[in-house]
């Protein structure tokens, strides 16, 4: 049996394609996993910076329930806070909040992860009045 030019390449490409698939495939599902991290990592940064401003937005009308309008936040935001210091300035009216969620996300091909973001929010003492005329706004 004599084989002609070429014919010893034959179906060669069929495995080109193959291969060429196989890593797209995989290509297409590590980008997807990253992805999928990236969203889950975001989601607890956005929850811990909500659960930081609604902690923020009681300081100076009801210090006490800072923390858990912070931890209802996280939650609504599917996280779970961890940790809420709350500093008050001497006036008692303005200060700042720190606070850590955690947020449990489920990765194909990894399984679930945890993550955790902080976020800080401080609430400012408000301007005094500069002028005489202003003094009837403030």
């Amino acid at each position: 049996m004599t084989l002609r030019r070429g014919e010893s390449d034959r179906g060669s490409a069929a495995i080109w394609v193959v291969s060429c698939c196989v890593l797209l495939a995989v290509a297409a599902t590590v980008a997807t996993v990253r992805t999928l991290a990236v969203l889950a990592r975001h989601r607890a940064e956005a929850g811990a910076d909500l659960a930081a401003l609604a902690a923020a937005g009681r300081i100076g009308r009801d210090d006490a329930a800072a923390c858990p309008a912070a931890a209802r936040i996280a939650g609504r935001n599917g996280g779970r806070l961890l940790s809420c210091d709350v500093r008050l300035a001497p006036d008692g009216r303005s200060g700042q909040v720190v606070v850590r969620v955690e947020l449990r996300a489920r990765l194909p091909l990894v399984g679930p992860r945890v993550v955790q973001a902080s976020a800080r929010a401080a609430r400012l003492p408000s301007a005094p009045c500069s002028t005489p005329s202003a003094a009837v706004a403030c």
